[in-house]
């Protein structure tokens, strides 16, 4: 027996506030803005974004449940796990797939600033204007997730492919 086989994990943490629960109506409203905005997208690109966004924000809950929705629509766990250091790891990824987790961190980390032109113009070039404003929409909408995730404590492990969809 492995001394990890002994090892005895930390303990789960409780969720803060069942959310969902207490504005079901929000809750409806992001899982139909949610389903709104990857329309058009290719599931695997759409979760790499949710991924990317997530570990960004340090959302435990969204990467257990997006690293799990990526599986299951046939993303490899090499590209899932080379997602955290994509710059260092672009031959993993398309060139649009490039542009969209670019485009995904300037969204995402509004604090630097603006979202650069280069950026803004390098999804503009692998996007048409329809699918980039999915794109657009679908960042945004991750990022709604994980506020509401990480500022409510939800518990991340418990999900299963699909559940929510």
């Amino acid at each position: 027996m492995s001394s990890q086989e002994n090892a005895e994990y930390a303990p789960e943490h409780t969720p803060r506030l069942p959310w969902a629960q207490h504005a079901p109506e929000v809750y409806r409203a992001m899982v139909r803005l949610d389903g709104a905005a990857r329309k058009g997208l290719d599931a695997k690109l759409f979760e790499l974004v949710k991924i990317r966004a997530s570990q960004l924000n340090h959302c435990a809950y969204c990467l257990d449940m997006h690293t799990k929705d990526a599986l299951a629509a046939g993303e490899s766990i090499q590209r899932i796990v080379q997602l955290s250091a994509w710059e260092e790891s672009k031959h993993f990824y398309t060139e649009q797939e490039i542009a969209a987790i670019e485009l995904t961190e300037a969204v995402t980390v509004l604090t630097d600033g603006f979202v650069p032109d280069e950026v803004y113009e390098r999804a503009a070039k692998q996007f048409d204007e329809v699918q980039l404003t999915q794109l657009i929409a679908s960042i945004i909408v991750i990022n709604s997730w994980n506020r509401f995730a990480v500022t409510t404590r939800m518990v991340p492990g418990h999900y299963t492919p699909g559940q929510h969809g």
